[in-house]
């Protein structure tokens, strides 16, 4: 099994290209790895982290593994439309395993800790992220920080950020780009069992 971590924006554009770029990196992943079968991590949080796991469950077959930052009904608030909070139902229901979190102080701690169990299970990230800084304690930047601190295989699906869900980042019209970290070394990482 290898286990590839998720981290990411919850506001994208461009969700047709980032979907191929998960795609492609997830091919690549995998055929570092044709012997093995594919489980994501993710916390399901709207944007990214849904994208790449419902690419890895369509397109390969993933398990799925959710550490949830909060308890659920708590962590839907975060959701913007009952739609969101449906897709998260039923994601969440098809995972193989949810891991239940402990209380922690602060929302931006909890989504740091579950970062962290993100890092702590995997053994590749991918990072869909446009590579500024965290706006909050746990962002996608301190998540990214950490694996290249542990010397962790990164897959960074750079992305304009958007506004919103529906609204582009103004003057934002670079493509999606995809850049590898560590993945020469990817066939000598040890491969979490």
């Amino acid at each position: 099994m290898i286990s590839v971590g998720v981290s990411g924006h919850r506001h994208l554009s461009n969700l047709d290209e980032i979907a191929r770029a998960v795609d492609e990196v997830l091919g690549k992943i995998l055929a570092h790895f044709a012997d093995r079968s594919l489980q994501v991590i993710s916390p399901l949080a709207e944007g990214a982290d849904r994208l790449v796991a419902l690419r890895a469950i369509e397109s390969f077959s993933a398990r799925l593994i959710v550490p949830l930052p909060m308890e659920k009904s708590d962590y839907m608030r975060d959701f913007l439309t009952e739609a969101s909070k449906s897709e998260f139902s039923t994601l969440l229901a098809s995972a193989d395993r949810a891991i239940e979190p402990p209380l922690y102080k602060t929302r931006q701690a909890a989504y740091l800790e579950a970062g962290l169990y993100v890092l702590d299970h995997s053994d590749v990230l991918i990072a869909v992220w446009d590579g500024a800084p965290a706006r909050g304690m746990g962002g996608t930047a301190d998540i990214v920080a950490e694996a290249r601190r542990r010397e962790m295989p990164i897959a960074w699906v750079q992305v304009p950020r958007a506004k919103t869900p529906a609204q582009p980042a103004p003057g934002k019209t670079v493509s999606v780009q995809i850049h590898y970290e560590r993945f020469p070394n990817l066939l000598e990482y040890e491969v979490l069992d």
